[in-house]
């Protein structure tokens, strides 16, 4: 299991959001790329980073970060947030993002988004699929579709996909402990070949041990490290331990 620490970013400033309400940003860092190299200090070697202005605004916003991060350290980055056009999508590419992460353009655009994965493959793609109580959100979470998550990933996994992050909405930032009984549920109904990514939640260390249990693909770490909950050499000594 892949430990992944996540970077969000508002104006090129490192972000938390509350359960994905823009009027509840809480500010950690004028300097990203500072956060981004401690963790690669720390032997991390992935990195989620979103674009939460883009994913507002429906187009990337905060492209020269990625490209600072991307130039000056060695992590595996996927980027999310406002990746609307494929020349969004060749521009975070270019930008040195590894794979990039389609949420609410796959709910609004499904077609656009399999003529990419027919174009760059599940190598360069993961689906993102937000939920709140189990149905499908998008535009940065402001809307909540009539899509229940399970069916929404079997349908794309059908198509090609393999990996997939997906957060519950109602966890994210608030560091009570990720939706369990979501990642089983999903386990339990997708198609084996899914290669699941939890976002949400995560509290401490005791959380990732046990999302270690359900065999998941990649865990994803928020306002956790950021409030310093859980240290990044803490991150880094558990990536040790569970890295595949």
């Amino acid at each position: 299991m892949i430990i992944v620490p996540a970077i969000d970013i508002i104006e090129n400033k490192v972000v938390r959001l509350t359960k994905g309400e823009y009027d509840s940003v809480k500010n950690y860092s004028q300097d990203p790329l500072e956060i981004a190299k401690a963790l690669e200090d720390n032997n991390i070697t992935h990195l989620h980073l979103v674009d939460l202005e883009g994913a507002k605004n429906s187009k990337i916003m905060n492209l020269k970060t990625l490209e600072k991060i991307a130039s000056n350290t060695n992590l595996i980055i996927d980027f999310g947030g406002g990746v609307k056009t494929e020349q969004s999508l060749i521009d975070a590419l270019n930008a040195g993002a590894s794979r990039i992460t389609c949420g609410s353009i796959a709910v609004k655009e499904p077609q656009l988004v399999l003529d990419w994965l027919s174009k760059y493959t599940s190598d360069k793609l993961i689906l993102g699929a937000d939920c709140k109580n189990n149905m499908v959100a998008a535009s940065g979470w402001l809307e909540v579709s009539k899509l229940k998550v399970d069916d929404f990933i079997n349908k794309y996994l059908e198509k090609g996909f393999k990996r997939v992050v997906c957060t519950d909405i109602s966890k994210d930032g608030m560091m009570q402990g990720p939706s369990f009984d979501l990642y089983k549920m999903l386990i339990d109904n997708c198609d084996s070949k899914l290669e699941l990514v939890a976002s949400g939640g995560v509290s401490n260390i005791e959380d990732i041990k046990k999302l270690y249990e359900y065999n998941l693909h990649s865990v994803i770490v928020g306002k956790a490290y950021l409030e310093g909950k859980i240290s990044m050499k803490e991150l880094g000594l558990l990536q040790e331990k569970y890295k595949c």
